[in-house]
């Protein structure tokens, strides 16, 4: 916990750059907005949609005869608000991802890992395919866990467990790309998931912070940076303790 708590407290630090703040801020905002704007703009449709629907299928019809017929549109209000979440934070990230990631990873590894040689062992190629496939199990895992948000605590549960292996997922690969060997990715990967899932987690939980979440995007950025290049740099002393051993 302490790497991972070390990390984001340096990416706070950081995130105090108006360059960062400028370059990696404003388009998350910009991004929450138009999502939000979108969905009260469609609220009202919305709303009739399903209350058309309950009015036209004949085996709900025993609903509106009772009068129940809001315990549905009720319901599709929070089917809507947890469809519209996971979209959010997609754009979100995919927009700090383009925007901010090449500011903050030359950024962190100048003013914090300067002994790290450049290794370069990602592409633009893998940073995309990563980017698809944590999406993909995102949305996937995102879809399945949907009935379990009305029982409550699943409400409560589930969106920072999902949350938190998406933001490690989507930001090692950019965090590593220009310092890491394909080889060292890997092995960091493999010896750090526990931390970077917690890390991910504790950013997960930020997102419930009103105006603080608007920020999140950008401080998952800086923090992943920060945790997986000083993993890298742990990875190489051992493995140059290791050589001179030898």
């Amino acid at each position: 916990m302490g790497e991972a708590l070390n990390a984001l407290t340096r990416a706070l630090g950081d995130l105090r750059q108006p360059r960062v703040l400028a370059l990696g801020l404003l388009p998350p905002i910009a991004a929450f907005a138009a999502w939000a704007l979108l969905a009260w703009a469609l609220a009202d449709d919305w709303a009739r949609l399903v209350a058309d629907w309950i009015a036209t299928t004949s085996w709900l019809t025993w609903l509106r005869d009772l009068g129940l017929s809001f315990l549905l549109i009720w319901g599709s209000g929070i089917a809507a608000f947890a469809l519209l979440l996971p979209v959010m934070l997609i754009t979100a990230l995919i927009v700090t991802e383009i925007v901010a990631m090449p500011l903050i990873v030359p950024l962190v590894g100048r003013r914090h890992f300067p002994q790290l040689a450049l290794r370069k062992g990602g592409t633009v190629a893998g940073s995309i395919g990563n980017a698809v496939k944590a999406i993909a199990v995102f949305v996937a895992l995102w879809l399945v866990s949907l009935p379990l948000w009305f029982t409550g605590i699943g409400a409560l549960l589930l969106p920072p467990l999902i949350s938190a292996g998406f933001n490690q997922r989507m930001f090692r690969y950019d965090a590593l790309a220009e310092h890491a060997s394909a080889e060292e990715y890997r092995a960091v990967i493999a010896a750090a998931g526990g931390r970077l899932f917690l890390l991910g987690l504790m950013l997960a939980l930020m997102y419930a912070i009103p105006l603080v979440n608007l920020a999140v995007p950008v401080l998952s950025g800086l923090a992943f940076t920060h945790l997986c290049l000083a993993e890298l740099a742990r990875l190489r002393q051992v493995a140059g303790r290791d050589s001179r051993v030898k």
